[in-house]
């Protein structure tokens, strides 16, 4: 090998790239550069401020080829670590991120513990040099995410945590800044997302550096609806095999589409091993505080005592709003200061109602949320404000009362309910959702007339004490199971047997899933046919009330023409027939008022009879469905069965069978933990658009679209036209006398052309 040692002093990189190939042969040449190091190095200790060239390139150059002569430069990354520690904020921008980088380059090649490294990292972020704080941030996430990538070190990673939380108290504010923002990048990558890195953050929320605490704040406000998104985005976008594989085989064969085939599979592949993993849950870093009692109450202490700006302030009430509802805290002075602010002019006022929503719960005393209701709808709900301001006060009523009803009483609940007749669509539609939610939760407190038709599960709904807890002893909706479990057990021993009869004693009515679908589908039959006069036999006493006065007026009507006749009798006949006459109208107005009331005796007699059958049939269930969840291990069809018939019982009416069709069908909602702002500002409203924003759309409209028009179908177009057609272009005048014809006749021009028809077809006989 021809060697040039006249050059290679002189250029660093090509000995480094001979170095890297053969080291041995290179030794000579790399002990002289070695050499040469340190000679600079101590020329460097008398002025570190002053950037040296040459010491910057043997760094670099030594940095390169430290894993070829790891013996010889056993100390050389110490080194720079002191260098580093003695002189890192004096030195030289250029030569701090030379060191900086010869560091990571040992760090890569194992030649340097991380926890060395990385806790001498955090040190220098103190050094006013953003470049170098951006460059180390991003290193020291990547080399901790390196380091958890197979599984978690927990010794590393732990010196690590503490190195880090010691920095939070340090008196740099970049420092403390830039350790924040690297724990919480952490976190939302999954590498420190335990508990001790979440509470660590949690101490951020009281610094007295503005942007640190409005950093940890904005962290517990939370990024999962964006990674959701993302998570579905990326499903989206999953191929569809059978598409492509139907398209290669109707297509032209060609390498370009062979070779999309296989990528197509290969995605398919992968993407059906993402799905097989089992799916990893990151809970809400607002579940991990050891103490959200005494976390809250420092939160909403700081926002009293400091006098931040208002938008801290919003985002501090909003983690604090979120920490009531998800544990279930104890706040009471929180309430009436958000109270406060519930005016429809208050700056930001829908993310206040926001938040006095998402701070209820179950175990909040009504009569502590009763005040903010009542100034909530005083406010909000009334007729001097605009619709949409009526609409927003309904729809954070019922978000407040979906999370604890008791905070309503009957008397409020009924004047909000009126509004459900409102001219205005966006309040009419923001009380009926208030209605549907009290059918759900609270049906007792509705008006009767508001309750609607009862279904099977409406019927079972008992209204909850204050702190009452219910807990289920069997799995609800397993009653459906019980025909298959009885078929089962059919084939077994004799103790089954015997379990079997004790079941069919209990309940002889029912014997297997069979009976119960046929006598379902045969009440239905029966009760189609009556459906409406059924649907008034729940809530229409008012209704013969009213009737009872109609009656009432007509009977006085009645005595007045009674009168007037007998006055003309009385002319013609005696005295003593027109008396036979009077008791005879009267004992015709007795029957007839004893049958309205026999009527409505029988409408409320038939309702008893229907509460107590639906009574029976809720304690029927509960007796099967209990006596199947002990007695067997359900499946994965068992569970498919039972939210069938679960879904069945929220459309079905109760003691008749009928389904509800339309828009009578309720959907339950599912309230998640925290309350959504588009809930509350959810407004049934169409949004009226200026003039040429109409016609912007109807041109839109119009863009790629046939003429609109009569259709010529006609092969030549020179031909002549039909009567029908050339009508299309004559003007109104010349047509109207033929339009007489479908005018409304009289009752007597019917009975002149029936007869001119009928003696027109006898002569044609």
């Amino acid at each position: 090998m021809v060697r040039h040692n006249n050059q290679l002093p002189h250029n660093l990189p090509q000995l480094q790239n001979l170095i890297k190939r053969d080291p041995e042969s290179y030794k000579e040449e790399f002990l002289q550069q070695y050499q040469h190091y340190k000679s600079t190095l101590e020329v460097f200790h008398l002025e570190p401020t002053q950037f040296n060239k040459s010491l910057d390139d043997l760094i670099t150059f030594l940095a390169q080829v430290a894993h070829c002569y790891i013996e010889d430069l056993n100390t050389y990354p110490q080194e720079i670590v002191d260098i580093l520690r003695t002189h890192n904020t004096i030195l030289d921008n250029e030569m701090r991120m030379t060191f900086c980088k010869a560091l990571i380059q040992l760090r890569n090649k194992s030649l340097l513990e991380p926890t060395a490294l990385l806790s001498l990292f955090f040190e220098l972020l103190k050094c006013q040099d953003k470049a170098l704080r951006q460059f180390l941030q991003t290193h020291i996430i990547t080399d901790i995410k390196n380091i958890n990538i197979k599984r978690k070190n927990a010794k590393v990673n732990t010196v690590l945590q503490n190195f880090m939380f010691s920095m939070l108290k340090d008196s740099n504010a970049k420092a403390v800044k830039m350790s924040i923002d690297i724990m919480i990048e952490l976190y939302n990558k999954n590498v420190w997302n335990d508990a001790k890195t979440v509470n660590v953050i949690a101490t951020g929320c009281f610094s007295k550096i503005t942007k640190v605490a409005v950093a940890s704040i904005k962290f517990f406000l939370g990024h999962d609806s964006e990674e959701k998104e993302s998570d579905d985005s990326d499903s989206d976008n999953e191929p569809n095999i059978r598409e492509v594989i139907m398209a290669n085989k109707v297509n032209k064969k060609t390498k370009k589409r062979e070779k999309q085939l296989k990528k197509v599979k290969q995605l398919f592949v992968k993407a059906k091993k993402k799905k097989s993993k089992a799916p990893q849950y990151n809970f809400s870093a607002l579940h991990l505080i050891h103490d959200p009692q005494d976390f809250a109450e420092k939160l909403f202490k700081q926002i009293e005592k400091n006098n931040d700006r208002f938008e801290i302030k919003l985002m501090t009430l909003d983690i604090v709003s979120r920490l009531i509802g998800l544990h279930n805290l104890f706040l009471f002075n929180f309430y009436p200061y958000i109270q406060r602010f519930l005016q429809p002019h208050q700056r930001e006022v829908t993310k206040l109602l926001q938040f006095i929503a998402q701070a209820s719960h179950e175990l909040i005393p009504p009569d502590v949320l009763e005040p903010v209701l009542k100034t909530l709808v005083n406010n909000f709900v009334t007729e001097r404000n605009s619709a949409d301001v009526m609409a927003i006060g309904l729809n954070t009523v019922r978000e407040i009362c979906t999370r604890c009803p008791l905070a309503m009483n009957r008397d409020l609940l009924e004047d909000l309910t009126q509004y459900k007749q409102y001219k205005e669509r966006s309040v009419m539609m923001s009380a009926r959702s208030l209605i549907g939610t009290f059918r759900r939760i609270m049906p007792d407190l509705l008006h009767r007339k508001d309750r609607g038709r009862p279904t099977e599960v409406n019927i079972a709904i008992e209204a909850s004490k204050y702190g009452e807890v219910r807990a289920s002893e069997f799995v609800p909706g397993a009653d459906v199971l019980f025909g298959k479990h009885i078929e089962e057990t059919d084939h077994s021993d004799s103790e089954d047997n015997e379990w079997i009869n004790v079941s069919h004693n209990s309940d002889e009515e029912v014997n297997d899933e069979k009976s119960i679908v046929d006598a379902d589908q045969s009440i239905e039959s029966s009760a189609s046919d009556d459906d409406d006069d059924d649907n008034d036999d729940y809530y229409d006493d008012d209704d013969d009330d009213d009737d009872d006065k109609e009656q009432g007026k007509n009977n006085k009507n009645g005595d007045d023409d009674f009168t007037f006749y007998n006055e003309k009798d009385s002319i013609k006949n005696d005295c003593g027939n027109n008396n036979e006459k009077r008791e005879t109208d009267k004992t015709l107005r007795k029957k007839n008022v004893l049958t309205k009331q026999q009527k409505k005796a029988r409408k409320l007699k038939k309702t008893k009879q229907n509460t107590e059958q639906n009574t029976e049939l809720i304690a029927e269930r509960k007796i099967k469905a209990s006596l199947i969840s002990t007695e067997r291990l359900f499946t994965d069809e068992d569970f498919r069965k039972i939210d069938i018939a679960l879904v069945k019982q929220e459309v079905t009416y109760a003691n008749r069978g009928v389904k509800r069709v339309h828009d009578q069908i309720e959907t339950v909602k599912q309230n998640g933990e925290l309350v959504k702002l588009c809930d509350i500002e959810n407004i049934y409203k169409k949004r009226k658009h200026d003039k040429a924003a109409r016609l912007e759309s109807v041109k839109k409209g119009q863009e790629e679209r046939e003429k609109f028009g009569y259709k010529d179908g006609r092969q030549n177009p020179l031909c002549s036209k039909t009567n029908r057609e050339k009508r299309k272009g004559k003007i109104f005048q010349m047509l109207k006398h033929k339009l007489k014809g479908k005018a409304k006749r009289s009752f007597k021009n019917k009975q002149i052309a029936l007869r001119n028809h009928l003696l027109k077809q006898r002569k044609m006989r």
